[in-house]
Parts: structure tokens; C-alpha cells; sequence
């Protein structure tokens, strides 16, 4: 998740671009860059701020170019990788967002033709065909040697391109990664989203999967990659930059949530062979035999990410026969742990800098542990310090309070545990059918979303109350800490989450018809026992949230409200089940007047002890 801007029009391109990728930032901020037309690119590490800096030491003139601010995927945050990409005769410029899945096929193919890369980058890949392409062509045109180029590359981009020999025209083209053009009076603009066009221009016209266009200062035109021309007429777009950013959500939280099949998807993509019933995971091929002959697993986090490591526990251990030990971060830097042969350590962090859990790695490394990492942010220090890991692809999180990056950590650790299970015990069989249900996940997220009005009437009624117990058991049993923190967190709500089994054993003294249970009760292996749980808690007259399956009558008869949620295997259930979660501590937020996205005495990453 980058952001693309480009302009074409009469007056000076540089000052419009760096504001256009300065209001893109919040879709990445690894690295960004600039190029007008008729001078090199103009990058920088870090926020596009360092750009605005070196821009105003210089001098750029000219009125069209491109601009990118980066959400790094394939490569380390640093100047060889950032966007703009050029080729071999620098007559290209390239700016990219997305994955191009078959980039090391196609890069050796380019490396036998003799072009030289410089970067670690998918996208580097794309000019370089175009460059090779439009050379080796006789009868082809600029824009068909794009085309044709784009006909070749496997995965998503949107894409915008410019060559010194036409320096008024932008060539842009989608497939999965958003493009919008703005349709001015005297100027055109592309971005990946409206907000950045908004303070120029409200005519916007939408590209869909497999269109392109190119626009100059007066014109644009529309075509398929089968060059066929389209009439796509502008629409109006009201609305202020930030809601716009937000996609007509009222609060990143909640863009962020609605966001799981996209999340999903990203997690997965090029990482499922149905065929062998198992994962490819490229970030653990060198380690692989260690990997499988590993007698225990010690996942260290801190937070939201220690939940997610606490439900891979339970996938790990029952799929891929593994021991897994799960660890608070910021206290196991302070064990005195043994280190038996064939331990190894996984961290996992959204930001990749947690501070506690990077102090974990640098201990199991001194003690000559093998460490892995479930990263979000590549480049990140964690994804540097570890030997071995996974990207999680979830794109930056805005909200303080994480909900699209817990759901695809949980996704990776599916992953993991295809990619040991397989590798030991687990049969071809199972491995499909796990991979079949993963893929059916998008529609129960729809369905999911559908109930949501449902989910806000809900939260809306609990919202006053002081105090909430969660409950779960084995898979939900992780589930009920998240639900409790994300309450506690967003809410200011005091949230506790414990096991259904424990209630007997001190937390049944809490219950009265003031302390509400948010009680989650799937169909699973310990519904029965979920069940016997819920009948104490109605025996003291507790209001009881529960969280099932709609047509549970069961769970109906004995809750004051219930929430329903699709049906899927119950390795699988808590990337359905963390959603109405979510939702639920969301609405009572909202319905409390709280700033959602920006929870009080918190921060997104927490790089000190």
C-alpha cells in the first residue's frame, strides 16, 4: 500500500507533486520520490519530508512528473529502492504499488538480455520490460510497448509511467492497486486515491482492473489492455481530504477493519499451492530443514501481537505436532530461560520495533537460537535482526489500536503452520481442505459486514457500563484477551478477558446484573463446555453478549443479546470471530463521543521499554 501522484498541466509540477505525496502519506512512509520531467528524481529515506527538504536546496522546473511515497514489500527502506525506477537509459521513469508475483522469472530473463538492475525491488522488473520491449520493437508505439509489457506480469500494480520523449504525457494503468485520475481545466492529475486530486480538482474519473489511460495539460484518454478505447466520463466527489483518505469511513479503525478481505488476500497471495496442500513461504526456504527438525517454538510479542501468537499456539501444536511456548515479551528478555537444541524463537510485531521484543532477539541470538519474525514493516529492525521470517503484506495501520494486522497475523501463523505441518505429519488432504476454507474466508467477511447495524444497536446498549468480562475457550480462549483489550483500550471500559473454564475459580464472585459477559461460543470442539459456562453466568442473572453462530437456538435461549457470525473450521474461526470483536468495542467507542483512531496515553509503535 503506496501512494502514486503524478500532474500534467501548465504550471511548476514539483511543488504540486510533494504536496500530492505528502497527503498520500499515511499509505506509506518508508521512502519517497520525485521526478519532473527533463531532470533526475529527487529521494529520500524516511518521511516525504526529507524530499521537501533536498527539493528546496534545488531546482526543479517543469511542468509534469510523477511522485511516490513507499510502503516497502520487496527490499529494505533505503535510496536504491525507492521509487522512481529508471532503466538502463534512464529515458523511463516508473513509479508502482502492488506486487509483481512472477518478478524473479522475468528478472532473469532481462539479466540474460543484458540490463542491469539496481535495486532489490519487484517494480525495478517492469521498467526494464518496458525498456526491452519498446527497443526490441519495430511496429509498436510507446503505449503499446507498455501494454504489452503489462501482459506479462503476474500480480497487481497500479502503475504511472513517463519517457523523455513525450514530456507532457503520463502513462498509468490498474490491476488490483487503485487509480484515479482528476479531470481539471487546464491540468490532469493520477493518484491512488481522490484525496491527494481533492484540492485541485472534484472531477474524478475511476480506472477498473485492466484499464489505463494517459493523460497530458488537456486531454486523457481511456483504453483496455486490448486497446480498446473506453468512454468513461468524470464524476463529482465531495468532501474534505480527510474523509476522502478514510473512503467514506468515519474513522481509520473502521476503514481498517472493513478491510479484512483485502487483508486477507494480500497475506495469501503466491503463498498457497493448493496442488501440494501446503504454503510457500520464500522468507523461511533457507532455514527450512532446521525449520522441520525444530523441537520447540518460542513465539515472544507484546500486546495485541501476543494474542495472535497465543491462537498460533493452538494451530501449531494440534496441526503440525510442535511444542510452542508463548511468551510476553517484556518478560521474557528477563528469564532465565533454558535454551534446548532445536528451540527456535519467533517474534512477532506489527511495526518490526517493538522494543521489548527486539531485546528477545538479541538475547536468543546470543544464546545461538535460530530467531523468525512476523512482520509487518520491511526494513523494519526486527525484520533485519531475525535470520528468517514472513511479511505480513497487512499495508500501514492509522488507527492506534490494531485490528487488520492481528487479523493477518493470525493468517501468517495458518501459514506456518501449513508450511511445518505439511513438512512433518500433516496429510496432502488436510492441507487442502485447510487451504479450501481459507479461500471461502472473503465471503464470510461479507456476510460478517452485512450484520454489522446489528453489531452497533448492540454495543450502543452496553456502552454506559463500567466493567465487561470476555470469555472463551481453546482457539476463542485468546480471543477473549483481544476482545477485552480492544474495549479497554478504544472505550476506557475496565475489560478483563479469562478462560470460561476459570470462572468457577474466582471471576463467577464479580457476576450481578450490572457486570455484562461478552461470551464467545462458536460451534467447536468445547461448545458443550462454552455452553455450561454461559448457564452459570444466567444462574446469577448477568447479562450475557454472546458471540455464535445465527442459527444457534441454544445460545439464543440463553443470551440477552447475541451476535451472529459465519460457520468455518474451528482452526479457522478466530479470523471470523475477531471481527464482530472489533466492531463491538468500535461502536461503544463511537456511541461514547471517544477519538477512536487516537485512544488517550497510547502510541501506534512502542519503541521504548
Amino acid at each position: 500500500m503506496c501512494g502514486i501522484f503524478g500532474y500534467s498541466g501548465k504550471r511548476e509540477a514539483a511543488p504540486i507533486l510533494l504536496q500530492g505525496i505528502k497527503t498520500l502519506e499515511y499509505r506509506g512512509y518508508d521512502s519517497a520520490g520525485v521526478y519532473v520531467h527533463g531532470h533526475k528524481p529527487i529521494k529520500a529515506v524516511g518521511e516525504v519530508e526529507n524530499v521537501i527538504k533536498k527539493y528546496n536546496k534545488d531546482t526543479r522546473v517543469g511542468t509534469a512528473g510523477i511522485a511516490h511515497t513507499r510502503w516497502a514489500t520487496h527490499g529494505i527502506p533505503h535510496l536504491k529502492n525507492t521509487h522512481p525506477h529508471t532503466d538502463c537509459s534512464g529515458n523511463l521513469q516508473l513509479v508502482h504499488n502492488g506486487i509483481i508475483e512472477n518478478y524473479q522469472e522475468l528478472k532473469k530473463e532481462l539479466l540474460k538480455a543484458g540490463h542491469t538492475f539496481s535495486s532489490d525491488t519487484d517494480t525495478e522488473v517492469l521498467v526494464h520490460l518496458i525498456e526491452d520491449t519498446y527497443k526490441n520493437s519495430t511496429k509498436e508505439s510507446f503505449q503499446e510497448a507498455v501494454i504489452s509489457s503489462l501482459k506479462k506480469v503476474s500480480g497487481t500494480y497500479g502503475v504511472a509511467v513517463m519517457h523523455k520523449d513525450f514530456p507532457n504525457e503520463i502513462f498509468v494503468a490498474r490491476m488490483g492497486s487503485p487509480i484515479v485520475l482528476g479531470i481539471g481545466d487546464d491540468a490532469h492529475y493520477v493518484a491512488s486515491d481522490p484525496s491527494a486530486i481533492l484540492k485541485h480538482t472534484n472531477n474524478m474519473l475511476y480506472l477498473e482492473d485492466g484499464e489505463c489511460a494517459v493523460i497530458t495539460p488537456t486531454t486523457y484518454s481511456v483504453f483496455s489492455l486490448s486497446s480498446q478505447v473506453i468512454d468513461k466520463k468524470p464524476e463529482e466527489i465531495e468532501g474534505e481530504v480527510a474523509d476522502v483518505q478514510k473512503e467514506g469511513f468515519d474513522h481509520f479503525m473502521k476503514k481498517e477493519i472493513f478491510e479484512a478481505r483485502d487483508v486477507l488476500q494480500a497475506t495469501l497471495r503466491g503463498r498457497l499451492s493448493r496442488a501440494e496442500g501446503t504454503a510457500v513461504l520464500g522468507g523461511i526456504y533457507d532455514i527450512k530443514d532446521y525449520l522441520l527438525e525444530a523441537k520447540r517454538i518460542v513465539i515472544v510479542a507484546c500486546g495485541s501481537a501476543y494474542y495472535a501468537g497465543l491462537v498460533g499456539k493452538y494451530m501449531l501444536e494440534e496441526y503440525a505436532d510442535i511444542h510452542v511456548d508463548v511468551e510476553v515479551a517484556s518478560e521474557y528478555r528477563y528469564k532465565t530461560a533454558p535454551r534446548e537444541k532445536g528451540t527456535i524463537l519467533l517474534a512477532i510485531s506489527q511495526s518490526g520495533e517493538t522494543a521489548d521484543t527486539l531485546a528477545c532477539i538479541k538475547e536468543a541470538k546470543r544464546k545461538g537460537m535460530l530467531t523468525l519474525g512476523i512482520v509487518n514493516a520491511v526494513g523494519s529492525t526486527i525484520a533485519r535482526e531475525t535470520d528468517a521470517g514472513v511479511y505480513n503484506h497487512a499495508g500501514p495501520e492509522i488507527s492506534v489500536a490494531s485490528t487488520k494486522a492481528f487479523l493477518s497475523q493470525m493468517v501468517v501463523l495458518v501459514l506456518l503452520t501449513l508450511y511445518i505441518g505439511r513438512g512433518r505429519h500433516m496429510g496432502m488432504a488436510e492441507g487442502k481442505r485447510i487451504i479450501d476454507e481459507l479461500l471461502k474466508l472473503p465471503a464470510s467477511f461479507d456476510e460478517i459486514f452485512d450484520m454489522e447495524p446489528h453489531t452497533e444497536i448492540v454495543a450502543k446498549k452496553y456502552a454506559q457500563n463500567r466493567d465487561f468480562l470476555f470469555l472463551g475457550r481453546k482457539y476463542n480462549f485468546p480471543l477473549a484477551y483481544e476482545g477485552a483489550l480492544k474495549l479497554k483500550e478504544i472505550s476506557y471500559i475496565h475489560a478483563e478477558g479469562y478462560g470460561a473454564g476459570e470462572m468457577k475459580h474466582g471471576p463467577l464472585a464479580m457476576i450481578d446484573k450490572n457486570f455484562p459477559t461478552f461470551a464467545i461460543c462458536t460451534d467447536d470442539s468445547v461448545y458443550e463446555k462454552n455452553i455450561s459456562n454461559i448457564e452459570e453466568i444466567c444462574a446469577r442473572k448477568g447479562p450475557i453478549v454472546a458471540l455464535g453462530h445465527k442459527d444457534d437456538l441454544l445460545l439464543a435461549s440463553l443470551a440477552t443479546d447475541i451476535i451472529g457470525v459465519p460457520k468455518t473450521i474451528e482452526m479457522l474461526q478466530p479470523l471470523l470471530n475477531v471481527i464482530p470483536l472489533q466492531l463491538f468495542a468500535y461502536h461503544v467507542s463511537v456511541a461514547k463521543g471517544l477519538n477512536v483512531d487516537r485512544p488517550r496515553n497510547l502510541a501506534k509503535s512502542v519503541t521504548v521499554e
